[in-house]
């Protein structure tokens, strides 16, 4: 029986947005994602992402300061700071075209797979990367 491994994981990562709403129709509806909780916290909401095959959750967090607000699409500086892994790169570059996701350039392969940048609504800057493709 294999063991559960112990110790410390990423669960988590928060994503300031302009509006929770807004977000949640994106990273779920755009993108397919679920949502894995949204918690009314009076002043506001507890409202989690995740990618339908696993992995670390997104906290949508509602920017509340006029510092906080300039953050938004800019937490990673200007650089992709958010890595969307498939198993099935052509699928899911074909279906968030569909869904007018924002590509910043066509698919490129590199050593560690076939990769391409895109902008969430938000302005943040995310690789998909995939599996190297089989010649």
């Amino acid at each position: 029986m294999t063991q559960a491994p112990s110790g410390p994981r990423l669960a988590a990562v928060s994503i300031l947005v302009p509006d929770y709403d807004s977000a949640i129709r994106f990273y779920c509806g755009s993108l397919g994602f679920d949502l894995t909780e949204d918690i009314d916290q009076g002043d506001k909401r507890w409202v989690t992402v995740a990618p339908t095959g696993g992995g670390a959750r997104i906290v949508l967090a509602q920017a509340s300061t006029d510092a906080q607000k300039a953050a938004i699409g800019q937490q990673g500086g200007g650089r992709v700071w958010l890595f969307l892994q498939t198993d099935d790169f052509n699928r899911d570059y074909r279906r968030m075209q569909a869904a007018a996701v924002i590509f910043e350039e066509t698919p490129r392969d590199e050593p560690y797979g076939r990769v391409a940048v895109w902008r969430d609504p938000f302005g943040n800057r995310w690789d998909l990367i995939g599996p190297t493709p089989t010649p």
